[in-house]
C-alpha cells in the first residue's frame, strides 16, 4: 500500500501560496459557485485572501475561474 505524503499546515513544501481575488460579482450566478467562492473565504468583491497552492484549492479556483485573478507568491 502506497503511503499519501501529507502537506504541512503551513502550505506546500514547496512554499507556494496564492492570492485569490474575486473579481466579478457572484450575482446571477449558481448557487455552486457561490458557495465555491464562500468556501474560498471570498465574501465581496475585491475581497483577497491568501491559501496554500494545493490540489483541492486548485480544483475550486478552476470552478469559478471566470470571477477570480490569481497570483502564485513563493514564500521564504
Amino acid at each position: 500500500m502506497a503511503v499519501k505524503k501529507k502537506s504541512d499546515a503551513q502550505g506546500t513544501a514547496e512554499g507556494r501560496w496564492l492570492d485569490i481575488t474575486l473579481v466579478r460579482s457572484t450575482i446571477h450566478r449558481p448557487a455552486v459557485q457561490r458557495e465555491i467562492a464562500r468556501g474560498l473565504g471570498l465574501r465581496k468583491l475585491k475581497s483577497r485572501v491568501r491559501r496554500p497552492d494545493r490540489p483541492e484549492i486548485r480544483g475550486m479556483i478552476r470552478k469559478i475561474s471566470h470571477l477570480v485573478e490569481v497570483e502564485v507568491v513563493e514564500s521564504k
